[in-house]
C-alpha cells in the first residue's frame, strides 16, 4: 500500500512538472504569435511608409465611455515618423450593434483625416451585418480620407438617415452603429489631440 502510494505520488509530481515545462515552452511562442497578429492588424490601418516605429511599443491607455464606447480603459497606438507623431490608432466600441458590441480599430492621421478602420470583433448576422468585415465587403473603406468636418455632422449617418454612408440591404442597424462609433472617435481625437501627441513628443525629446 505504501509503495503504491509513493509511486502514485511520484507520478503526480512528474506529471505536474511536465505540464509546467510544456507551459513555459509554449508561453513564449503563444505570446510571439499574439504580438505578430496584433502587428498585422495595426499595419492594415495606416498607409505603408507613414510611420517608422513599432506601434505596440508606443501605446497609451485611454478612457472615455461616452466617445470611445467602453467602460474600461482601451489601448491606443501612436505612430511616429522620424520621431514625430504622424497618426494614432484608437480602439473604440460601437455598443449598439444589432447583435451586441462591435470592437473597432480606428486610425486617424495627425491632420484629423481617417487613415483606416477595421473591425476587431462582432456578432452581427452572417450575410447581412457581417459586411462590416473587409473580407466580406469593401464597405469599411468608405471611411478612408474622411474627417470630422468632411462630411459635416449631418453627413455622419447612413443614407437612410440622410447621411453619406451606405447601409446594407436588410441591415441598417449595424452600419449605423459603426458610423456613429467612428464619428465619436473623431470627436475624441479632436478634443484631445494636443494631449495625445504632446506626451509622445516629450517622451522622444
Amino acid at each position: 500500500m505504501l509503495k503504491n502510494s509513493l509511486v502514485l505520488g511520484l507520478f503526480a509530481i512528474a506529471t505536474v512538472g511536465l505540464v509546467a515545462v510544456l507551459q513555459q515552452a509554449t508561453a513564449g511562442r503563444i505570446a510571439n504569435a499574439e504580438r505578430a497578429a496584433q502587428v498585422r492588424a495595426l499595419s492594415e490601418i495606416l498607409p505603408p511608409g507613414s510611420y517608422d516605429n513599432q506601434l505596440l511599443d508606443h501605446s497609451i491607455q485611454l478612457h472615455d465611455p461616452l466617445l470611445l464606447g467602453s467602460k474600461s480603459p482601451q489601448p491606443a497606438y501612436i505612430a511616429l515618423k522620424n520621431g514625430q507623431p504622424s497618426a494614432i490608432i484608437l480602439r473604440a466600441t460601437a455598443p449598439d450593434g444589432y447583435s451586441g458590441a462591435i470592437q473597432l480599430l480606428i486610425g486617424i492621421q495627425v491632420d484629423g483625416r481617417l487613415a483606416g478602420v477595421r473591425v476587431l470583433n462582432h456578432r452581427e448576422t452572417p450575410g447581412l451585418g457581417d459586411k462590416i468585415e473587409l473580407a466580406k465587403s469593401p464597405w469599411i473603406h468608405s471611411f478612408v480620407g474622411r474627417s470630422l468636418q468632411a462630411p459635416d455632422e449631418s453627413g455622419w449617418a447612413v443614407k437612410k438617415d440622410r447621411g453619406e454612408f451606405d447601409q446594407f440591404a436588410g441591415a441598417t442597424i449595424t452600419p449605423r452603429a459603426v458610423v456613429k462609433a467612428v464619428h465619436k472617435a473623431l470627436q475624441y481625437f479632436d478634443a484631445h489631440k494636443q494631449q495625445l501627441f504632446a506626451a509622445q513628443v516629450k517622451s522622444n525629446g
